[in-house]
């Protein structure tokens, strides 16, 4: 379901998008934000876009860690970017994987479009107006499969993956490249 005139919202993938990419970070000891990314979300939350995390968190499916760890470091990143003048809108995790855990198939897990659309109802989210950022094929195909715009970001695992993906798509070095010079121009050109 998608609001039309509603909110515009970014959804981000947050491991080798807003963060150095570690496996299965989910302690705030582990947290390292990639160069940048606080300056994006704060340009974001002035221009207006909501900031929802969508991420899948395998770790939990495979014992690593359970999801009051991943909501305890979600916390954290509040905290700290709230610091530094930013904030999140909101966060949602898969916690499923296809080969670990007693659920393997399910609607949540990217490239399914089921965190952005569970997003987008709860806060009536446009999705034609929003966009998704992420490092792998399985973050674009998510927002396409939503109807929000896509752009894959070359830090994480983003320099392999941009392989991947279609001609045309949108490709930027980093979360703070693909707001400043993909998401404000665009949003610049449709304003009437």
């Amino acid at each position: 379901m998608t609001f039309a005139n509603g909110n515009r919202a970014v959804f981000l993938d947050r491991d080798g998008t807003i963060n150095i990419e570690k496996n299965y970070v989910h302690r705030i000891q582990e947290w390292e934000w990639i160069s940048g990314s606080m300056d994006a979300i704060r340009t974001l939350n002035k221009s207006g876009f909501l900031v929802i995390v969508v991420s899948n968190q395998s770790g939990i499916a495979r014992g690593k860690y359970s999801p009051a760890d991943v909501n305890l470091l979600h916390s954290q990143i509040v905290q700290e970017l709230a610091m530094e003048g930013g904030s999140i809108d909101d966060f949602y995790f898969c916690p499923h994987h296809p080969e670990y855990g007693s659920v393997r198939d399910c609607a949540c897990r990217k490239p399914k479009p089921g965190l952005l659309m569970e997003a987008s109802a709860k806060w009536r989210v446009d999705l034609s107006r929003s966009w998704m950022i992420g490092d792998k094929l399985i973050d674009v195909q998510a927002g396409m499969a939503a109807g929000a715009e896509s752009i894959l970001v070359r830090t994480g695992h983003g320099e392999r993956e941009k392989s991947l993906i279609n001609d045309g798509q949108s490709v930027a070095d980093s979360l703070l490249v693909a707001v400043n010079e993909v998401i404000l121009p665009a949003m610049n050109n449709t304003r009437t």
